[in-house]
């Protein structure tokens, strides 16, 4: 039986039954609304109820949603739930469908449970969850290799750079989440490009490092912005002038400087920051001089320090810091030499290291785990494209979102995006970013979107509903 018929003949029944069946009806859904007992409306001889639900991940305009029997229901752009607008009996069959995706931006939304019937209460139980990338604000400044930091409050940082002059900036400005629009910040105190930013326990961001301007040496300056006040203000300097290194937050609250490259060569040496004093010191040295490589900080306390690049090129070796000595200490290799890998701690404990560049073969497609009870690399599913300089983003689900960076042939940029699925060890596709982009950020927001902006000089950003 349809939809519509089983409408009908519910409608038929009730207009069927003889006037005093009819009347007891009327008299029992009045003493049920006065108990409490029914949240739905009478409508002539019968209780009626709203069919509606939830929604997550809305950015645009354009959601139809449509149930037989009942006028489409066109969706705000960025609703939270939605409730068709006819209230049905009870014993009425429901199925809720897409009929037109949102186009303003582009994003493709599927509906759970959106079949079954109405019994005695309001269906609440619907769900339409929209995926993919929709544009949101632009920065006000076009930028790439800038840092992007999520602040406690809910902001995220977009600091330094360089615009689409090859600019090296100082500005810096905040995304709010709340009105998907970005405004300008006091800026710092001198340019930062290829520098790191990373979020103190005391809620301060460290700026530290990188090259102030075209044509010179990178610089040691370091700086302090307080998200209170908006402003930048100096800070120690580190021991030694670097940029393409790794800032990492430990687990006793300082900051691990490793690597990187300066005005004598690329770096073996590290340096810790004390937030309480404002300094910088020398810790102990890599085993292997490197910059771009990656670093993540393990459940143990330990710090992996992976991949890179050297004199030699791209490297395979890993090594492992230990706060507690101030050393490093080599740790198996990957099975790929990489620069330019993302690096992922899962939520099992592995790392996922994805893509980064080889001189043999270009942008790496092939993906590898890193396990630290065993102190071992073992390769994992491939990426559908290879990609060096992409961006990789653990979600809420425990899924990565790796986006853009350049393709095999180095130079074009990408516009696809891959999802890696750890319960399963492969990628699969996650559609297509409105903007190609390298050398972009990527944030993962509170409220489970995330933040992709600038990049290859642009000032466009946008938002990825997982």
């Amino acid at each position: 039986m349809s939809v519509s018929s089983a409408r009908g003949n519910a409608q038929g029944l009730i207009l069927r039954r003889p006037w005093f069946v009819g009347a007891w009806l009327v008299v029992a859904a009045a003493v049920a609304t006065s108990c409490g007992g029914s949240s739905g409306t009478s409508s002539g001889t019968a209780t009626t109820y709203q069919i509606g639900g939830t929604i997550t991940g809305l950015v645009g305009a354009g959601l139809v949603l449509a149930d037989a029997g009942e006028p489409n229901l066109t969706v705000s752009a960025g609703a939270t739930s939605f409730s068709f607008a006819t209230a049905v009996p009870s014993g009425t069959s429901f199925a809720v469908t897409v009929a037109a995706q949102p186009t303003n931006p582009a994003q493709t939304c599927v509906v759970s449970n959106g079949t079954g019937q109405v019994t005695n209460a309001a269906v609440t139980s619907i769900s339409v969850s929209c995926v993919g990338f929709a544009a949101t604000g632009n920065m006000t400044t076009a930028r790439e290799l800038h840092t992007a930091t999520l602040l406690t409050s809910g902001l995220v940082l977009i600091a330094g750079g360089q615009d689409a002059t090859m600019y090296y900036l100082s500005s810096a400005e905040l995304y709010a989440p709340s009105t998907g629009t970005f405004a300008a910040t006091g800026s710092m105190t001198t340019g930062h490009l290829e520098h790191t930013a990373t979020l103190l326990r005391n809620g301060l961001v460290l700026v530290a490092g990188g090259v102030s301007s075209p044509g010179t040496y990178p610089v040691s300056i370091a700086e302090l912005y307080d998200p209170s006040k908006g402003t930048f203000t100096a800070t120690g300097s580190m021991t030694t002038d670097r940029q393409h290194h790794t800032a990492t937050l430990l687990s006793n609250g300082l900051v691990l400087i490793a690597g990187g490259i300066g005005s004598g060569g690329w770096l073996a040496s590290a340096e810790l920051y004390d937030p309480s004093k404002g300094t910088f010191t020398a810790t102990g040295d890599m085993t292997t001089a490197r910059e771009l490589p990656t670093a993540t900080l393990l459940p143990s306390g330990l710090v992996l320090i992976a991949g890179g690049y050297s004199s030699s090129g791209p490297l395979a070796s890993a090594e492992l810091y230990d706060p507690s000595k101030g050393t490093f200490t080599a740790t198996g290799d990957m099975a790929t030499d990489r620069a330019y890998p993302t690096a992922t701690l899962l939520p099992n404990g592995l790392v996922l290291i994805v893509g980064g560049y080889a001189l043999s073969s270009g942008s790496l497609a092939t993906a590898e785990l890193y396990d630290p009870s065993k102190g071992t690399f073992t390769a994992t599913g491939s990426l559908a494209t290879g990609r060096n300089q992409p961006t990789a983003t653990l979600l809420k689900s425990g899924k990565v979102l790796i986006a853009g960076g350049g393709d095999t042939n180095g130079p074009t940029e990408l516009t696809s995006a891959e999802l890696y699925d750890p319960s399963k060890g492969t990628f699969e596709g996650a559609g297509s970013m409105a903007t190609a982009r390298i050398n972009h950020t990527a944030t993962l927001l509170t409220n489970g979107l995330v933040l992709i902006a600038g990049g290859a000089r642009g000032a466009s950003a946008e938002l990825y509903s997982p």
